[in-house]
């Protein structure tokens, strides 16, 4: 299945912003886990996020960050 973002995100990308499509999305991620507030959307932090998620992949990363899902909706923190 295809992945689609609006037409106005899009347009606000550099080509660097274009390599987090390299990798299917998921459920979650490091972005949902560690923002503070559900306006906490800057581009380019996303992408860093992103890139350091691919590049230092591992079954205990994606453990962290369920956990890190979990405490986040119990918690209400962030959440739209």
């Amino acid at each position: 299945m295809p992945y689609y973002l609006p037409n106005s995100d899009v347009e606000k990308f550099a080509d660097r912003h274009f390599i987090r499509y390299q990798v299917l999305p998921g459920m979650t991620g490091l972005w949902q886990v560690s923002r503070s507030n559900s306006d906490d959307y800057e581009i380019d932090k996303v992408v860093s996020l992103d890139i350091k998620y691919m590049e230092n992949w591992s079954l205990w990363l994606d453990i962290q960050i369920l956990l890190k899902t979990i405490a986040v909706v119990l918690g209400r923190k962030g959440a739209y």
